[in-house]
């Protein structure tokens, strides 16, 4: 009894000298590392990030009719379809086979030589449909991201009321643009910067066709 009696006592003096250490329930530890937790949630990342590309690539995937018009100082309006993953240069790559068949100039032209004008924009070839559609891009006399064709009419009432009429693009030879560029509608284009807020344009071309 008295050896446990003395036992007893230096665990006593013991827990009174160094303290007794434990975990407060209380205590907010999310702060804190935590292996298991971190690997959760990096796996949930990666899982979320498989997911999101899966699906951009279905979208890049899908079919989109485009309606141009060859342009060589008249109009020819054309139809064709691309994915909307496509680039601009792909696009013209396949505009210059259906063009072939009816005009003799498109059977030599290389697809450097081609330019696709967009809503007063001219388009360079790195672009993709995607692109243009995903960050609603517009251009100077409407959206870049729709392809179909409205009538090419302008704002008539409010000039403050964005409209979201789209135009046939273009696609022309490039000797015929820089043989050309000083006379309407080709003194009015200009290469695509998306740096730049096109907006605008719009609403000054609906005040100036009011």
């Amino acid at each position: 009894e008295e050896e446990e009696e003395e036992e007893e006592k230096q665990h006593v003096e013991k827990k009174l000298k160094f303290g007794a250490v434990g975990k407060n329930p209380n205590a907010i530890t999310g702060f804190l590392p935590d292996r298991d937790r971190d690997r959760e949630e990096r796996l949930l990342k990666e899982k979320l990030k498989e997911e999101w590309e899966e699906k951009q690539n279905q979208i890049k995937s899908e079919q989109l009719e485009v309606t141009y018009s060859y342009w060589d100082g008249s109009g020819h309006r054309k139809t064709i379809r691309v994915q909307k993953g496509n680039t601009v240069g792909e696009f013209l790559k396949a505009v210059r086979e259906q063009l072939s068949a009816d005009y003799r100039e498109m059977r030599t032209a290389s697809v450097e030589n081609l330019v696709y004008i967009k809503e007063d924009l001219i388009i360079p070839h790195e672009y993709s449909f995607y692109w243009m559609i995903v960050n609603k891009a517009r251009g100077k006399s409407g959206p870049l991201f729709n392809f179909d064709v409205h009538e090419d009419v302008r704002m008539v009432n409010d000039a403050s009321v964005e409209k979201d009429e789209s135009h046939a693009g273009k696609v022309v030879e490039r000797h015929w643009y820089d043989k050309n560029k000083h006379i309407f509608p080709a003194s009015r284009w200009e290469v695509f910067d998306p740096t730049i807020n096109y907006g605008s344009y719009t609403i000054h071309g609906a005040e100036v066709n009011k």
